[in-house]
């Protein structure tokens, strides 16, 4: 009985690490974000802003953009260089609808942060993560995750 589970368990290894090693069946898939972009962009309900000059480490991992009742939204979701997810969502919502949906109704306000001359507030959010909040006439702009702060930080001073 051991012969045959030695002999079942021999290919299943190699194949795991076959799948690991070679096809990287570890690492995140990467998506390009440009397709989201260009449709929220293409739909002018808000000024739409993406990440520039990211260290290579930060890879985009979600990208999608919909009309939803009362305005439209643009995610981005990107794993960070320390493999942390956090999500940048850009809406035309209304922000007393839009941060209670995002942030849930745990999201408590824990004073500003002053990025790139642009003030930001700064949330708690479910969980463990942390947001950092950009109120504008045009649109709301969240970047909320489980990633440490210098990183929200990073992300959001990136924003054009």
């Amino acid at each position: 009985m051991a012969i045959s589970l030695l002999v079942l368990l021999i290919p299943i290894a190699l194949l795991l690490a076959f799948y690991r090693g070679f096809l990287g069946g570890d690492q995140p898939t990467v998506v390009d974000p440009a397709p989201a972009l260009a449709s929220a962009r293409a739909a002018n309900a808000f000024p739409v802003s993406q990440p520039e000059g990211l260290g290579a480490g930060w890879r985009t991992v979600n990208a999608s953009f919909q009309q939803v009742e009362g305005g439209a939204t643009l995610r981005l979701g990107y794993l960070t260089p320390e493999g942390r997810g956090v999500q940048v969502v850009q809406s035309s919502v209304p922000a007393e609808r839009l941060l209670p949906t995002e942030l849930t109704d745990q999201g408590q306000p824990q004073g500003q942060a002053d990025l790139r001359g642009r003030t930001w507030q700064r949330y708690t959010a479910r969980g463990n993560e942390q947001a950092l909040v950009l109120l504008e006439p045009a649109r709301t702009v969240i970047v909320v995750g489980d990633a440490r702060d210098n990183e929200l930080r990073a992300l959001a001073g990136s924003l054009g």
